[in-house]
C-alpha cells in the first residue's frame, strides 16, 4: 500500500514538473508593433508623465473654480462656569454679578467674493493653461522617446538575428569544404596541411556563432528590459519586411528639415508654452502692487440658556432662528503699502526665471540644428555606405564563387579559397549592417524632426 502511495506521488508530481516546464518554455511572438504598445504601457517614466499631465488638468479646474465665491459654515458650543455678567439683572435693578453655568450655542454662514485683485484670477487660469499645454508636449515627447529607444533595440535584436544566420551559414560552408578537403587528403590529392587549416577555419566559424548568440541574447535582455516584462519568459522577435524606402530625404532641403523640427518638435513646443506660462506668473506679481477689493455676506446666530426677556426664559428655537440673528454686508479694500520688499523681489525674480526660460529656448533650438544636421549628413553618409556594401557583396560573392569552382579543379589553394570565402562572410555582414544603420538612421532623423509614430513605424 506503501509503495503505490509513493508511486501515485512521484506520477503526481511528475505530470505537474511537466506541465510547468511545458508552460516556461511557450514561447510569445512579439512584433514590432505589439513591442512598442507594450512598452507604452508598461513604461515607468511615461506614465509619470501622464501622472503630470492628469495633476495639470486638475489645476484648470481648480483655477477656474477660483472665479467663484467661497462659502463656509460654522457651529460652536460651549460651557461655562464662573461669575458672570447677566444683563437682564442689571436692568432689573439687581446684582448682575452671579456664579452661574451657563451653556451657549452659535453658528453661521458667510460667503466672500474676489470683486477686483488685479485681474489674477483670469491670468492665473491663462498661465494653468500654458503650463497644461507644455505638459502635454512633454508627455508627447516621451512617448516619442520610448519609441524610438524601443524601435532602437528591436533593430539590434534584428541585426544580430541577421548576422547569427549569416555566421551559421558560413559555419555549414566551412563544414562541408571540411568534409571535401577531407575526402581529397585522403585520396593523396591535397596535403594534409588543408585539412588542418580547414578544422582551424571551422572552429574560428564556432567561435563566431557562439559570439553571435551571446550577443543576441544580451540585446535581446536589454529589449526586454526596455518592455519591462519578465526577463524570464521566452520571446521571439518577429522579422518585420524591412524593405528600404526610395531614400526621400535624398531630395530635402535641409533648412526645410530644420524648419519642421523647429515647428513640430514637441520639446521645442513644449518650451514655448512653458514660457509663455511665465508670461503670465510675471503678470500676477507685478500685480500683486495693485489694491485688492472683497465683498462679503453673512449671517449668524446664537443661543444662551442665560437670555431671557423681563425674567421669562426664551427657548431655543425663538433665539437662534428669530431673536439673536445677526445679518452682514461688507465691502473690503486692501492697498498695499509696503511689505519689505518682497513683492519687488518677486517682480524681480519672475523676471529673472522667464529670461532663463528663454534662453533655455534658444539653447534647446540651437540643439535641435544641431541634431537634425547630423542626422541628415549621416543618413547621406549611409546611403553611400549601402551603395558600396551592395557592389562589394555582388563582386565578393563572385569572387567566392570562383574560388571555390578553381579550387574543385585543382587550380587554386585553399588559403585563396578561404581569403575569398572570408571576404564574402564580411561583405554579407557588412551589407547587413549598413542595411540596419541606414534604418535606424531613418528613424533617428524622424525622432530628431519629431515625427516618430508608434503606428507602422517601419
Amino acid at each position: 500500500m506503501l509503495k503505490q502511495k509513493t508511486l501515485l506521488l512521484l506520477l503526481l508530481f511528475g505530470l505537474i514538473s511537466t506541465s510547468l516546464f511545458a508552460q516556461s518554455t511557450d514561447v510569445r511572438v512579439i512584433t514590432i508593433d505589439q513591442a512598442i504598445s507594450i512598452a507604452l504601457e508598461n513604461n515607468y517614466s511615461l506614465k509619470q508623465a501622464k501622472n503630470e499631465l492628469d495633476l495639470a488638468e486638475d489645476l484648470i479646474f481648480s483655477e477656474k473654480a477660483d472665479f467663484l465665491p467661497t462659502l463656509s459654515a460654522s457651529m460652536n458650543g460651549s460651557r461655562t462656569t464662573g461669575q458672570q455678567f447677566i444683563f437682564d439683572r442689571f436692568s432689573e435693578g439687581l446684582d448682575p454679578f452671579v456664579d452661574v453655568s451657563s451653556q451657549s450655542i452659535s453658528g453661521g454662514v458667510s460667503a466672500n467674493i474676489s470683486l477686483f485683485n488685479g485681474f489674477n484670477n483670469i491670468l492665473t487660469l491663462k498661465s494653468g493653461q500654458s503650463n497644461k499645454e507644455s505638459t502635454e508636449q512633454q508627455y508627447e515627447r516621451a512617448k516619442e522617446s520610448v519609441i524610438f529607444n524601443t524601435a532602437s533595440r528591436y533593430l539590434q535584436v534584428l541585426l544580430d538575428k541577421e548576422l547569427l544566420a549569416i555566421a551559421k551559414k558560413n559555419l555549414e560552408t566551412s563544414t562541408a569544404q571540411l568534409v571535401q578537403v577531407q575526402a581529397q587528403v585522403e585520396l593523396g590529392a591535397r596535403p594534409i596541411v588543408d585539412l588542418f587549416n580547414q578544422e582551424a577555419q571551422v572552429a574560428n566559424d564556432e567561435l563566431v556563432v557562439t559570439q553571435r548568440e551571446n550577443t543576441l541574447s544580451l540585446n535581446s535582455l536589454l529589449l526586454i528590459r526596455q518592455l519591462e516584462m519578465d526577463p524570464l519568459g521566452a520571446y521571439d522577435f518577429l522579422v518585420p519586411d524591412l524593405t528600404l524606402n526610395d531614400l526621400p530625404l535624398m531630395d530635402v532641403n535641409l533648412r526645410s528639415l530644420v524648419n519642421e523640427a523647429l515647428s513640430k518638435r514637441s520639446d521645442i513646443l513644449s518650451a514655448e508654452a512653458s514660457i509663455s506660462s511665465l508670461q503670465y506668473q510675471m503678470k500676477i506679481t507685478k500685480n500683486s502692487l495693485l489694491p485688492t477689493l472683497r465683498a462679503s455676506a453673512g449671517v449668524s446666530s446664537r443661543y444662551s440658556d442665560q437670555y431671557s426677556i423681563g425674567g421669562a426664559e426664551v427657548s431655543f428655537s425663538d433665539q437662534f432662528f428669530d431673536q439673536q440673528v445677526n445679518r452682514s454686508l461688507g465691502l473690503s479694500f486692501s492697498l498695499p503699502l509696503f511689505n519689505n520688499w518682497n513683492r519687488m523681489y518677486s517682480i524681480q525674480s519672475s523676471e529673472v526665471q522667464l529670461k532663463n526660460a528663454e534662453l533655455n529656448l534658444d539653447n534647446s533650438k540651437m540643439q535641435v540644428i544641431q541634431e537634425v544636421s547630423q542626422a541628415y549628413n549621416d543618413y547621406s553618409s549611409y546611403v553611400k555606405q549601402l551603395e558600396a556594401s551592395e557592389k562589394s557583396l555582388v563582386a565578393s560573392e563572385r569572387a567566392f564563387q570562383t574560388q571555390q569552382e578553381r579550387y574543385n579543379l585543382g587550380a587554386s589553394t585553399l588559403i585563396e579559397l578561404t581569403q575569398a570565402q572570408s571576404s564574402f562572410v564580411s561583405a554579407q555582414s557588412n551589407y547587413t549592417q549598413a542595411m540596419y544603420n541606414l534604418i535606424f538612421q531613418e528613424k533617428l532623423l524622424d525622432f530628431f524632426l519629431g515625427k516618430l509614430e508608434g503606428n507602422n513605424i517601419f
